[in-house]
């Protein structure tokens, strides 16, 4: 190992460090009797943002390195999978402690809103995930130092004409992120999150694993820095390696995000920004922060592919996963099963939601994305979250609520999404056909093996 790999590795680790501390002491030592939990305070809430955003970026290196690590021994589609439900599991916690309360004082003002605050973080995190991550990590690949040498950026004539072009193999993802969309505006109409839901789209993901799981591992790509010096290790202690990159990555990210999630909460709230706006997107943005954080590392490694397809992976798990097991939460809390139930303002939420996924998708469809759709994407974002909080603190007056407003969005947000489908028609046959070809495949060749001892 030579020292740059080394001082990585090393400086990665150290980030955590604090937090490490920190946690340790606040676990342990009301154990044996000390005043421990006021050491998370850290002195200030700014003191706990810092700690905790540093142990998210310093782990956020960490589960980047072992999911290039472990693309030598599994399917690089399994790999950034795993990566990419690791990164998000924050976001995953934040959403179940809300319907866990949903469920626990169902009936009453109390448990109602808490059930609108899990569709209200789940929908803003996976608009976050589009709106600024799809679109700025394709902007950052185009523009950054040296995206010239970047096989993924293909410069074109024309006003914001370059692209970022995406790997062919996505398309999987894509279609069953179409899948997952087209279910998704269905969901308010049943009056909430009820078990059709959860069957459908966790039975959908699981679906997606077992497709990639029986795909092959693809040759070895030239990696370096730490993922290339791990790559040399023999296969078990490689392995091993992996599995504790990924693990102690994972503990760091989920124990982590939520207090800087809520310390950022009680920042913006200090500065007069509303609670529940707070817990819609400032919460949601911090427990998205480390799969944006590694998705720039994989852009700025000229890895703009795994990038998306890290991002994309997120969106499904997220779009499938976590609305999936909000309703699992809520009913255990309630001791029986039940439909997580939420206002009409949540229903617009998810609709919109629904709709900026249809039209990302859209833009996907050829396997590209250019800087014009990029900033569409951004801008039709920014403004929506820009107009409805202007709303919300009555510093403008204009003709809709805020839940019209999101209503004007998802029409705008449909139309253009309807508009692609239809000129790229068949792209979409093309790649329909192909998904279902790959998906019988896969299926084939587990029901078809031979159980022989040769085998």
């Amino acid at each position: 190992m030579n020292r740059r790999t080394l001082a990585a590795m090393v400086a990665a680790v150290a980030l955590t460090m604090p937090w490490v501390a920190v946690w340790g002491a606040a676990t342990i030592l009301p154990w044996l009797g000390s005043g421990a939990p006021a050491l998370l305070q850290i002195g200030s809430t700014l003191g706990t943002v810092i700690v905790t955003g540093l142990a998210v970026l310093g782990a956020s290196f960490l589960l980047a390195w072992a999911a290039e690590t472990a693309e030598k021994d599994v399917p690089q589609a399994f790999a950034i999978a795993v990566l990419a439900v690791l990164a998000v599991a924050p976001e995953y916690a934040v959403d179940a402690l809300y319907a866990w309360n949903a469920g626990q004082f169902a009936g009453t003002e109390r448990g109602f809103e808490a059930g609108n605050l899990a569709v209200a973080n789940m929908t803003g995190a996976n608009r976050i995930l589009i709106g600024l991550g799809w679109a700025g990590i394709a902007l950052f690949t185009i523009f950054r130092r040296g995206s010239a040498t970047d096989p993924a950026v293909e410069q074109r004539p024309g006003f914001l004409a370059d692209v970022v072009v995406l790997d062919r193999e996505i398309g999987l993802e894509i279609v069953f992120l179409l899948v997952a969309t087209l279910w998704a505006f269905a969901v308010p109409l049943n009056g909430g999150i009820d078990g059709f839901d959860m069957l459908f789209l966790i039975g959908l993901y699981a679906l997606y694993i077992a497709v990639i799981l029986r795909g092959d591992v693809e040759p070895d790509m030239d990696h370096v820095g730490v993922p290339a010096y791990l790559q040399t290790l023999r296969k078990p202690l490689r392995i091993g390696s992996v599995v504790l990159l990924f693990a102690y990555s994972g503990a760091m990210i989920f124990t982590a995000v939520e207090p800087f999630a809520h310390g950022l909460e009680h920042l913006g709230q200090q500065v007069g920004i509303p609670s529940f706006f707070m817990i819609q997107w400032i919460a949601p943005l911090a427990s998205e922060a480390p799969e944006l954080i590694v998705v720039a590392y994989l852009v700025n490694k000229a890895r703009s592919t795994a990038g998306f397809n890290a991002l994309i992976s997120s969106k499904l798990n997220q779009w499938t996963l976590l609305i999936g097991t909000l309703v699992v939460v809520y009913s255990l809390a309630l001791g029986r099963y039940g439909t997580l139930p939420f206002d009409p303002k949540q229903s617009a939420e998810i609709w919109l939601t629904a709709a900026q996924s249809f039209f990302a998708i859209a833009l996907l469809i050829r396997f590209e994305i250019s800087v014009k759709e990029a900033l569409t994407l951004l801008v039709l974002f920014i403004s929506q979250v820009c107009l409805e909080f202007l709303i919300i603190r009555e510093v403008v007056s204009i003709p809709v609520s805020s839940t019209q407003l999101l209503l004007v969005y998802s029409a705008i947000y449909i139309a253009l999404g309807t508009v692609l489908f239809v000129r790229r028609r068949r792209a979409l046959g093309r790649l329909v056909r192909r998904t279902a070809g790959t998906v019988g495949d896969a299926m084939s060749r587990s029901g078809s093996r031979p159980r022989s001892a040769d085998d």
